[in-house]
This record gives structure tokens, C-alpha cells and sequence, in this order.
């Protein structure tokens, strides 16, 4: 049909001249807002269909959250084997420069790793084992001798009623029906942890060699996935963010070595019991970044003080000395390489991490937060310099 002769006429957009005066001039933007206003218009006007559209939506995000969460724990050991090829690929560069070809560096890591894995199960494992069953056995026995102790003898009366108040209290806790069954619960689901935890570390490692041979394979492909104009700066931020990530991984658990190997020879020298035992508690304590060494040392000497007040005093001043050393001296030196993070969002990353992941999360949390950052700082903020 003909347009009416009365109807007032809509001038068209003269986008020549619009371009001579603008030249971001873009001839289809005037008829962008137009479009999207049609397509409000006609999600109104047919309400059923967008409501329809809408659960559709919804029903396909709770199926997609859904099979995240039932593949939960195999995306935990994908996660874990990628952090760990990245930490042991440092390793495998450095015998590169020296001539080595990278699968035979490969092989030789690889090798040393499993070695280490086995020399644990083999020689560390079971005397910890072991002596989580003494130290079961040990815990009531010490409780009630404890009124029979010197230190105790030297409390006064009121302090004496109110320890062996506790001491009654503890005792009830314990041989309560309903902590007995959570023990028992307890222990069967440590079992089956266990259980788990074997074949987990089994799929871990052969996701950890795989990743690690395809390292340099998945960086290249990464690089042809950014444009041939910074192509350049990707490979660099990329090899920057891996390099921090492998040197604080290496780094946190090289420390944590150290320190269950220093908790281990002051046991054997001052006569503390389990010493097997509370070098591994201090392994996986100390991964907490900055903070760990603190913890241990609180929870080691409150665990000394049912050996003997004075032990439990002379390790504590020992330790105290030996994490000032490894704060200045140790630290510096092992996380050379590793970006420099504060002390907050260190704690917040280990919070995070640990509810997330648990250990893992804790593990896992400083190499996240160094590659947040190296981001923020080499991307994010020179952008929002030039914004004037």
C-alpha cells in the first residue's frame, strides 16, 4: 500500500555526509537500537514464548551445573596435573640448557618424581601409620597420668580441681555412644579415603607425564589463538606466568621438605614421640604459605607439653629459631623466582583454596594469586593508564 500524501515523511540517515563529518561514522548503528527495540517488543508481545525460552535456559544451566558437579573430583586431578606439570617443567628447562634433549629431561624428572613417591609409600608411610596407632594409644594414657605428673603437683589447688575437671569432661566426651560412632565413621571414611587417595594419585601422575610432554605442544597452540599482532606479548606474559606458577609451587613445597625435615631431627634430639608422624603433619601444614610454620608451631608444642613441659619449651624456642631463619635466609633463596604477594590476599588465597580443594586449594592458592597478579599488573593496569 501506498504511503498516505498526509503523513509526515522520516528522512533518511544521508550517511555520506555523516561520514565526511565523523568518520567512526558506522552506517548500521542508527539501525542497531531499532532492531533490539523490535526484539523487546516482540518478547512482549508473545509472553508464553519468552517464558518458555527462559526455562529452557534455566533447565540447561542446572544440567550443565549438574555434570560439573558429578565430574567434580576428575576436574580436581585435571587441575592438580596441569599445576604439577607446570611445576616440574622449570626442572626439565633447566636440563634442556645443558644440552639435554626434552624427552630425555622429561624421563629423568619424571623418574626422579616417581622415585620420591616411592621412597614415601616405602619408608615413610609406615612407620606414620604406625605411629598414628601409638600415639591412639598413647592420648589416655597420658591423660590420666597426668595427676600423677611434677607440673601438676606444682598447681595450686583451685588449678588442680579445674584440670581434672577438664581431664572428667574430656573423659565423658570420649566414651560417649555418639562420639564413638563418629569415630568409627570417622575411621571407615578415612579408610576409604585412603582407598581413594591410591587410585587418585595413580590417575594424577599419568595426567601429570602426559601434560608435561605436551607442555610446549599446548603453549604453541595457545599461541596461535591470539592475533599475529601480539602474538609476541602473549608468549612472553604466558612463559612469565608459567615460570612464577612452577617456581611457587616448587618453592612452597621445597620449604615444606625442609621443615619436616628440621621437625623430624628436633624430636630425635630432644626425645619427643613420633617423630615420623609429626614431620608429615608439618609437611602438609607449612604448605600454607607464610602462615603454616606458625600453626605448627603451636599445635607442635601443645602435642610436646604431654611429653614434658620442658621438652615442649625447648622445642618451641628451636623451632621459633628456625623459622626466623627461614623467613629470612631460607625463603629468600627458594622463592627467588616467585612473584611477591601480600600477606592479606595470601591468607585470603589459603582460605579460599582450602574451603574450595582442601589441601589441594591450599596447595594450589599461592601460584593462582602470583598469576592473578603478574595479569593485573602487566595487562590490566598499563590499559587503564593510557584511558585518559
Amino acid at each position: 500500500m501506498a504511503d498516505s500524501p498526509d503523513a509526515p515523511s522520516v528522512p533518511e540517515p544521508d550517511t555520506e555526509a555523516a561520514a565526511s563529518v565523523d568518520p567512526s561514522y558506522i552506517p548500521h548503528a542508527v539501525e542497531r537500537p531499532r532492531r533490539l527495540t523490535t526484539a523487546v517488543v516482540a518478547g512482549l508481545d508473545h509472553p508464553v514464548a519468552l517464558g518458555f525460552l527462559v526455562t529452557i535456559g534455566v533447565l540447561i544451566a542446572l544440567v550443565l551445573g549438574l555434570a560439573v558437579t558429578s565430574i567434580g573430583a576428575i576436574l580436581v586431578y585435571v587441575v592438580l596435573a596441569m599445576f604439577l606439570a607446570v611445576g616440574l617443567d622449570p626442572l626439565v628447562r633447566r636440563l634442556e640448557r645443558n644440552g639435554m634433549k626434552r624427552g630425555a629431561a622429561i624421563a629423568i624428572v619424571f623418574c626422579g618424581f616417581a622415585v620420591v613417591m616411592a621412597a614415601l609409600l616405602i619408608f615413610v608411610f609406615p612407620p606414620v601409620l604406625a605411629q598414628i596407632g601409638q600415639l591412639i594409644t598413647a592420648v589416655p594414657e597420658a591423660i590420666a597420668a597426668i595427676p600423677q605428673s611434677a607440673w601438676f603437683a606444682a598447681l595450686d589447688a583451685d588449678t588442680q580441681q579445674a584440670v581434672l575437671a577438664g581431664i572428667d569432661q574430656a573423659g565423658d566426651w570420649i566414651t560417649a555412644p555418639a562420639t564413638l560412632a563418629h569415630l568409627g565413621g570417622g575411621l571407615l571414611s578415612a579408610g576409604i579415603g585412603l582407598i581413594g587417595a591410591v587410585s587418585a594419585t595413580f590417575i594424577v601422575v599419568a595426567l601429570t607425564l602426559y601434560f608435561l610432554a605436551s607442555l610446549a605442544a599446548s603453549k604453541r597452540a595457545l599461541y596461535a589463538l591470539a592475533p599475529a599482532r601480539s602474538r609476541a606479548r602473549v608468549e612472553d606474559l604466558t612463559d612469565r606466568i608459567t615460570g612464577s606458577v612452577g617456581s611457587a609451587l616448587l618453592g612452597s613445597v621445597t620449604l615444606s621438605i625442609i621443615n619436616a625435615a628440621v621437625v623430624f631431627v628436633l624430636h630425635l634430639l630432644i626425645g619427643l614421640p613420633f617423630p615420623a608422624l609429626m614431620a608429615v603433619i608439618a609437611f602438609v601444614i607449612t604448605l600454607i604459605p607464610l602462615f603454616g610454620s606458625v600453626i605448627f608451631l603451636v599445635l607442635g608444642s601443645l602435642v610436646a607439653l604431654f611429653t614434658s613441659p620442658l621438652q615442649a619449651l625447648i622445642f618451641a624456642i628451636c623451632y621459633l629459631v628456625y623459622i626466623q631463619i627461614e623467613s629470612y635466609v631460607v625463603s629468600p633463596r627458594v622463592m627467588n623466582k616467585a612473584i611477591s604477594i601480600p600477606p592479606a590476599l595470601v591468607l585470603i588465597g589459603a582460605l579460599v583454596g582450602g574451603a574450595l580443594l582442601g589441601i589441594v586449594g591450599v596447595l594450589l592458592a599461592l601460584p593462582v594469586i602470583a598469576s592473578l597478579l603478574l595479569i593485573l599488573r602487566e595487562v590490566i593496569v598499563p590499559r587503564q593508564n593510557l584511558k585518559v
